[in-house]
């Protein structure tokens, strides 16, 4: 099979906008993963000590996934206020400039919920403002002569964020330990600030796609409002009612969350019943407008309509990746309380004492991983596996890290057990569940941020990369509907019969949910068309 390299040019430049890209990005991560991977820490020991201690690490689990579904909702907005009106650098200096507010909040706020509250908010509106443009910004900079190029820099690109991210979870446990929460929020923040300076920095360089305005007349809304609305004689409307009845579940959802009835879950507070009626929305609306889609033609382009229909196919495949979230992001929450248990081996020769003295710092060996492992695969692996006739598509290696995810629990839950039996167990064995879960990362995450922006139409890239990210709040949404389940007593009792604590049992429940969702993530994936939406040179 001819690849896209071999089909450009061989000496094809490399756009010289790019370090600014990825300078940025370098700063900004060290700033997110900085306070993020703080932050179950200092609400555990700081923040919650006003709740029972057997209650904080719920709490904290609680705020902890709440926060990082914020990140990833608001791209929706980002998105949508880069596509329609500002186009994609205007958006991502603005939202970087309430992210430096929000980094702020959180260092003057230290001991003061709503304040710090506050500050959270502000970041992950944002952080996930921004988080969709950065990445198809880089794409927008690559045309047709220089795009094989783009995988090497889109490797780059996650090779940053995790070098920004594993010097972030290294040092901030440290300095949160020996200078307070004021210098180990306020750090990420200058950090920040340094960020959005060195995208500005290159504002001349950068090749930027105008916004459309809104009056694009084949946007992604516009084609589904009509395939929904348009009558034809003696055929039905059922894809119009499939959606209405979205609609309709949406607003009962809403509804009981605002006024609460005797058998409205207690736990669906605003997040989760927010997100559930997102989700009806998206679900019933797609299988409508697929349903009629072909009425639009006429009123809209063949090629608008295709490109519809495209984007609601990519739109499985990032609810097929959704649990894959669901365990990836508990390495900040549930891992960390893991380790809270276990023993740090000062007493070995091999560890590293004089550095690693926390179990959160234990997070820094996900973005280290990372950078050996997409080296490894691209000069060790996937030369390898190519000379004896094995070529992994995109969604190959998505599917398979998905179930390097399910992997990685197993070994988290092999961990617990040995606890919950009482036995003394060093932290160094949470080594194994990192490295399959970067492994898992690297063949999701990685492989994704190229698959999303090659797959999406020139006037859909920010709404579509925005989409994806959606995928990690719903994947988030998982962990926090399990934790509302397991407060209920018939469910705790249900776990108690079968032997396991409630860590272990969620543990490995988490694993089977990962395994099932590769399993389907595979059928999909025999059946989708995969497109080049690349810009003409």
């Amino acid at each position: 099979m001819t690849t896209i390299a071999a089909e450009a040019p061989p000496k094809a430049p490399l756009p010289r906008q790019i370090p600014y890209i990825i300078g940025n990005e370098a700063c900004e991560r060290f700033s997110f993963y900085g306070m993020r991977n703080i932050l179950v820490p200092f609400l555990v020991s700081t923040l919650l000590l006003y709740a029972p201690e057997a209650e904080r690490a719920g709490i904290a689990k609680d705020v902890f996934h709440s926060f990082v579904i914020g990140v990833y909702f608001f791209p929706l907005l980002g998105g949508w206020l880069s596509d329609r009106y500002f186009g994609k650098y205007n958006t991502v200096l603005w939202f970087s400039l309430v992210y430096c507010v929000g980094h702020a909040c959180l260092a003057v706020f230290e001991d003061n919920r709503t304040g710090f509250y506050t500050g959270l908010f502000l970041i992950a509106f944002g952080s996930g403002g921004i988080k969709p443009l950065v990445v198809s910004f880089v794409g927008d900079q690559f045309d047709q002569g220089n795009k094989h190029r783009a995988k090497v820099v889109f490797d780059a690109f996650y090779w940053t964020i995790n070098f920004g991210s594993f010097f972030a979870s290294l040092l901030m446990p440290i300095f949160l330990r020996q200078y307070g929460a004021a210098v180990a929020f306020g750090i990420p923040g200058i950090l920040m600030g340094i960020a959005t300076l060195i995208f500005w920095m290159g504002r001349r360089k950068y090749v930027r796609v105008p916004p459309t305005h809104g009056t694009d007349p084949d946007s992604f809304l516009k084609v589904a409002r009509t395939a929904l609305t348009t009558q034809q004689p003696g055929q039905g409307r059922t894809g119009f009612w499939v959606a209405a009845f979205g609609a309709a579940i949406a607003a009962a959802i809403l509804l009981c969350w605002a006024t609460g009835p005797a058998w409205w879950p207690e736990a669906f507070e605003f997040v989760i019943s927010a997100c559930l009626a997102l989700g009806a929305l998206i679900v019933f609306g797609g299988i409508g407008t697929w349903m009629q889609l072909e009425r639009a033609r006429g009123r809209h382009s063949d090629a608008a309509v295709d490109s519809v229909r495209a984007v609601l196919r990519i739109l499985i495949v990032f609810a097929l990746v959704t649990p894959f979230w669901s365990l990836f992001d508990q390495k900040a929450s549930t891992w960390i309380l893991q380790g809270n248990e276990m023993r740090v081996p000062h007493e070995a020769w091999w560890w590293p004492s004089w550095l690693v003295t926390q179990p959160a710092q234990m997070q820094a060996l996900n973005p280290l991983l990372v950078m050996l492992i997409i080296p490894f695969n691209n000069l060790v692996l996937y030369p390898a596996l190519r000379r004896i006739g094995i070529e992994l598509s995109a969604l190959k290696k998505m599917g398979w890290g998905i179930a390097f995810s399910g992997l990685a629990w197993v070994g988290a839950g092999l961990i617990q057990l040995h606890l919950d039996g009482g036995a003394s167990t060093s932290l160094a064995w949470q080594t194994l569940p990192y490295i399959l879960l970067t492994f898992g990362e690297v063949w999701v995450s990685a492989t994704a941020l190229e698959f999303a922006y090659s797959q999406a139409t020139l006037a859909m890239k920010g709404v579509i990369m925005a989409f994806w990210y959606l995928s990690v709040t719903f994947g988030n949404l998982w962990v926090l509907l399990t934790n509302a389940a397991v407060r209920n007593e018939s469910v705790i009792s249900r776990i108690a019969a079968t032997g396991f604590s409630e860590n272990a049992f969620l543990m490995f429940f988490f694993a089977g949910f990962a395994f099932v969702a590769a399993l389907a993530f595979a059928l999909y994936a025999r059946v989708y068309p995969m497109q080049d939406n690349y810009r003409a040179a």
